[in-house]
């Protein structure tokens, strides 16, 4: 034994010679490390300590390239040693980012930059790298295809029916906004991992809330920070000034995550296809804490627009600009049990136009009802809450649906850890939310969007089905994608429910009580009758009952080979009064 090496998180390696130590047992360990961090972001790891008679040492390798193609691609192996990129494009910007680098061995996967934009660009990649692979960036090529594109959406766990990215990492919804035909859903996503980091904005657009376009990289990191969550406006009376050419001008605000957490906008005069961001920013310094996640609405009746802004703990503020560039404190709102991630909208109470109330909800959906007068909200009930499941978090709602369809859709973050090689995390149905009374006061009901219907195939009808104690499978019925619709009439069973795919969704009678995955929510029958609704992909069970009263998104990764709906009864017998199956076609072209 002669040397041993020490390799931190950060492609920092640290070596002791030890000769003089062969053949004693030592004890190793790390002191003084301190993270000086003043967030809750930062940390420092030491890990991998090991011997060798080599002294690795970190050098700076650097490559040379000219961008005569689209995309850049960079070999990803899941767990390798972290690495610190950085792009610098001639006469461009300089991207750094965080990735596992493959510098040896085959790929898991290539993580890709689009650089279409700087064609014909010299570029020199950099990152700190073992001497021993200090060759490794060679790996780095520019192609006009994707990389392995034949494999993508057919992997085994990729979802069917709900959007997940190409690639890499993808968490919160943000920037939600409609505008001529097209429903602009960006996403916080990590282009170069399968983990949290890099945040970027990744963008996708679709035309049917079904079929999902991915679009290249909106919003990148830049020297304010990272880009963190935020919101999509429409600015069709240009009060930014920023419109150029016939479109109007999209508008996304969102948090640079950097030494200070800060609000900024980005803006499109190309319907999203380009981005630039605003030569002042930040349009909001920092205020306090984590300060983040701006969601931006249009408040018609003193024409201006209004923010919700996370400030710290449970707290949140609301904020007013005639411009999206100037911004004043209006009021302050707190939302016990919830933090991150505002919603802010005006919805009718039963349907009625001249009836409406004010949402403000959090990350995990907790949600207050209210007035709002244009200065100051005042709550009425809650916070109540919205989800029951265990993989919903971060929904944001479209701006500016077009008032002849007049919805309020909501999309989430479905928080499902994946365990394909490429990408991580997917985004929930789209749902139509409604506010409607019931014997506890107002509350938010939740529904499907009714464009699943397009996506329907073989359907599979029963009435008045009387199950006994114990399992009844549906025969005929063999699908992996699901839409079922079941009303139950109890008669004696204490518990009764179904089981799609090997996952269970049961109702208790005696507790009145909806349970699936470990998740429960209190559920009384209506008119004596317990009304579900199953969306079932290859990773989640989502449920609507009664109507969308109860909202329980589970994380469920089905077994390919259990393609079966059963029914069940226990302590008794039940009865299903109707019960409507319809299989799903996958929304990816495969």
């Amino acid at each position: 034994m002669s040397k041993a090496a020490l390799r931190s998180r950060g492609s920092l390696w640290r070596w002791a010679s030890v000769v003089a130590l062969a053949g004693t047992l030592v004890l190793v360990w790390a002191a003084d490390d301190v993270d000086a961090a003043t967030g809750g972001w930062g940390h420092v790891c030491v890990d991998h300590i090991f011997q060798s008679d080599t002294k690795l040492e970190e050098v700076e390798a650097t490559m040379r390239l000219r961008l005569d193609k689209r995309y850049l691609h960079f070999p990803v192996k899941n767990g390798a040693q972290t690495r610190r990129v950085a792009v610098q494009i001639e006469g461009g910007p300089t991207r750094e980012f965080d990735i596992e680098l493959a510098e040896e061995g085959e790929p898991d996967w290539w993580a890709v930059m689009d650089v279409s934009a700087f064609r014909g660009k010299m570029t020199t990649i950099r990152a700190s790298l073992l001497n021993t692979h200090a060759d490794a960036l060679q790996r780095i090529t520019n192609d006009d295809e994707l990389k392995e594109a034949e494999l993508l959406y057919r992997e085994p766990h990729r979802p069917q029916f709900h959007f997940s990215p190409r690639r890499g990492w993808t968490n919160d919804p943000n920037g939600l906004m409609y505008y001529d035909g097209e429903y602009h859903l960006f996403f916080q996503h990590n282009p170069y991992g399968r983990k949290w980091g890099n945040m970027h904005w990744g963008h996708a657009i679709s035309r049917d809330l079904l079929h999902w376009e991915e679009l290249p990289v909106a919003l990148y990191p830049d020297e304010l920070g990272t880009c963190f969550s935020g919101s999509g406006v429409v600015d069709f009376r240009n009060t930014a000034g920023l419109k150029k050419g016939a479109e109007s001008t999209l508008v996304c605000i969102y948090t640079a995550a950097g030494a200070q957490f800060t609000q900024c906008i980005a803006y499109s005069n190309d319907r999203g296809r380009t981005w630039h961001k605003y030569e002042n920013n930040p349009v909001l310094p920092h205020i306090i804490g984590g300060n983040r996640d701006p969601k931006v609405i249009w408040y018609e009746p003193e024409e201006k627009w209004v923010m919700a802004l996370y400030l710290d703990g449970s707290d949140f503020a609301l904020f007013e600009s005639r411009n999206l560039k100037t911004w004043r404190r209006l009021c302050d709102v707190s939302v016990p049990g919830t933090s991150e991630c505002p919603e802010f909208f005006e919805i009718p109470l039963d349907g009625n136009p001249e009836n409406t109330r004010w949402v403000f909800y959090g990350g995990n959906g907790n949600y207050l009802i209210g007035r709002f007068d244009g200065h100051t909200f005042v709550p009425e009930s809650g916070p109540h809450r919205f989800s029951w499941g265990n993989c919903f978090y971060a929904s944001q709602t479209f701006n500016h649906i077009p008032p002849d369809d007049g919805r309020r859709i909501q999309i989430a973050w479905g928080t499902v850890e994946n365990p394909d090689a490429q990408y991580n995390q997917q985004m929930l149905f789209p749902v139509e939310l409604t506010l409607r009374t019931t014997q506890d006061g107002p509350r938010l009901f939740a529904w499907p969007v009714r464009e699943i219907e397009r996506i329907h195939g073989q359907h599979w009808r029963w009435e008045n089905l009387t199950i006994g104690e114990g399992e009844t499978n549906l025969a005929g019925v063999e699908a992996e994608l699901l839409d079922i619709s079941a009303e139950f009439e109890n008669r004696t069973a204490e518990e009764f429910g179904l089981i799609v795919r090997g996952t269970r969704v049961a109702y208790n009678a005696a507790q009145q009580e909806l349970s699936c995955g470990g998740c429960t929510a209190p559920l009384r029958p209506v008119d004596g009758r317990v009304r579900l609704r199953l969306l079932v992909d290859r990773t989640t069970v989502e449920i609507f009952a009664n109507g969308g009263a109860v909202y329980m998104p589970v994380a469920s990764i089905a077994p390919p080979d259990d393609r079966f709906v059963e029914l069940f009864a226990r302590g008794g017998e039940t009865c299903v009064a109707s019960l409507g199956v319809w299989e799903v076609k996958s929304v990816w072209n495969r």
